[in-house]
């Protein structure tokens, strides 16, 4: 596969670093990424994966768009305000690439349809706001065997981290979380407040590291990082990271579980 001249020029910033590479831009152009949540997190990451040059995304959302969302969610406008999140995705990623090839999925995640989803995904990025829904994302990338990018923020704190818990000696989601938060269980941030901005450095880490995770073995680039979360702290400001260790007894991922 090679990138026709008008690609190559639109990537050329990327092509130009050594760590990246024509190889590198070429591999992500051939690249399947499912985003599972269109909102703080989610519009930084559809951002910049589109501008990356991922050549394959699918946005799911089954939200519509609130004025109290426009603080931090920056893919929507006033416009925007009433209708579907899905598509005002769609709307956004056709003006902004028109060859990028993309899809979307306006209903929840569920263990029942993640599957399906997830099954000829590359990666799976999850910027959802509650619990169940990251544990249903995660329990369904192991039993499908893709990787996943989790990434999560509040008041003036982010975090994320990749996993790759379908490994024999790699930690899943579950594996760092535990089982307490299988019910529905939302973080509310109407109710702590959030920091916009931290939602913006959040989503974007998370854009970086999913290249790194694409690029595995590619270019020199590629570096998951499996079962490392990164925090990132606003007040500080400063980020720490803490590797999270495979539980041999999770029911995700565990040998026992």
């Amino acid at each position: 596969m090679s990138l026709p001249p008008a690609r190559l020029e639109r990537f050329a910033r990327h092509i130009v670093l050594p760590e990246i590479g024509g190889a590198g831009q070429v591999a992500l152009a051939d690249k399947h990424v499912v985003m599972i949540g269109l909102g703080g997190i989610g519009s930084p990451v559809l951002h910049y994966l589109a501008a990356a040059g991922i050549g394959r995304l699918t946005a799911v959302d089954d939200d519509v768009v609130d004025e109290s969302n426009l603080q931090r969610q920056t893919l929507f406008t006033e416009r925007d305000i009433g209708h579907g999140k899905a598509v005002a995705a769609k709307r956004w990623v056709c003006a902004f690439d028109s060859k990028i090839d993309l899809t979307i999925h306006d209903r929840r995640v569920t263990a029942e349809n993640a599957g399906a989803l997830f099954a000829d995904a590359d990666l799976v990025l999850d910027g959802t706001d509650n619990f169940a829904t990251r544990l249903a994302v995660s329990d369904a990338c192991v039993a499908a065997g893709v990787p996943l990018l989790s990434a999560a923020v509040g008041r003036f704190q982010g975090q994320v981290g990749a996993f790759a818990g379908h490994r024999g000696d790699q930690a899943c989601y579950r594996c760092f979380v535990g089982d307490a938060f299988d019910a529905e269980d939302c973080d509310s941030c109407a109710e702590d407040g959030m920091l916009g901005a931290m939602a913006g450095w959040t989503g974007t880490f998370a854009a970086l590291h999913a290249v790194r995770v694409l690029l595995d073995g590619i270019s020199d680039f590629g570096d998951p990082q499996w079962g490392t979360v990164h925090l990132l702290d606003g007040m500080t400001p400063a980020m720490r990271s803490f590797l999270i260790a495979k539980d041999p007894a999770c029911k995700g991922c565990g040998s026992t579980g």
